[in-house]
């Protein structure tokens, strides 16, 4: 897609984002506050702020990154936001004035980074902005080799009586990357949503970390904390800041 940027995906959505997609596992609030009760967390790709005022009412500081003005903006006009201090810029090289006890990314978000470089180019800003032992927290889904090999899918994901939603997506094994359109068809015409990520595989997660000074501490298949397998979709990866 021809220019596509950062913050391209987060534009697009913001005036429909916490309707769409304002639901979540409510033990992912949970797990990250555990990892750092009343401490403090930095986020990145923090958006509309429906994890970060959650965490901020359980008593975390919480700060954070997104490329998407549009986004921030929604997050500013949510009461509470006050007290959330929020970079607007590409969260592969960022920089922060405190050291934190937790950096998190949810939501498939770190796939945003769409080349290896940027993403191991995270994890070292991630290890500059941790305290020493702070934890980076990683949510990603685990790329399906049966969806990747058909080379492109046509999906439905839902069907209203006035709309219907539709996905269309590529994908490039060898740069291992996803371009999709999010369709919505409506008595209000037609909306288009364009999404391009990077994927990595839990291994790939963890060379990465390797190579920036942070070794794997937890892996679940969800915020309940179930055993990952190689059955599971998704992970959330702990890794501790070590040297």
């Amino acid at each position: 897609m021809k220019d596509y940027r950062a913050s391209t995906y987060g534009d697009k959505v913001a005036d429909i984002y916490d309707k769409e997609y304002g639901d979540f596992d409510p033990e992912m609030i949970e797990r990250i506050f555990e990892f750092a009760p009343n401490g403090s967390a930095f986020e990145l790709g923090i958006g509309t702020g429906r994890v970060a005022l959650p965490l901020l009412k359980k008593g975390m500081k919480v700060d954070g990154i997104d490329s998407s003005i549009s986004m921030v903006n929604k997050l500013k006009a949510k009461p509470g936001s006050k007290n959330i201090s929020i970079q607007i810029g590409d969260f592969s090289k960022f920089q922060t004035a405190k050291k934190y006890d937790v950096v998190f990314v949810v939501f498939n978000t770190f796939f945003s980074l769409l080349t290896q470089d940027d993403q191991i180019s995270c994890f070292k800003s991630v290890y500059n902005a941790l305290k020493p032992d702070g934890k980076f927290i990683i949510e990603a889904f685990v790329p399906d080799p049966a969806r990747l090999a058909k080379g492109q899918t046509t999906m439905i994901s839902d069907i209203e009586q006035d709309s219907v939603s539709m996905e269309y997506t590529m994908y490039d094994v060898a740069d291992q990357m996803v371009t999709s359109q999010l369709v919505r068809i409506s008595e209000k015409g037609i909306k288009m949503v364009p999404i391009i990520i990077r994927y990595a595989y839990p291994a790939e997660f963890d060379l990465m970390a390797k190579l920036t000074g942070f070794e794997l501490s937890e892996r679940w298949a969800n915020w309940k904390k179930e055993p990952f397998t190689s059955k599971s979709g998704f992970h959330i990866s702990v890794y501790k800041k070590i040297g």
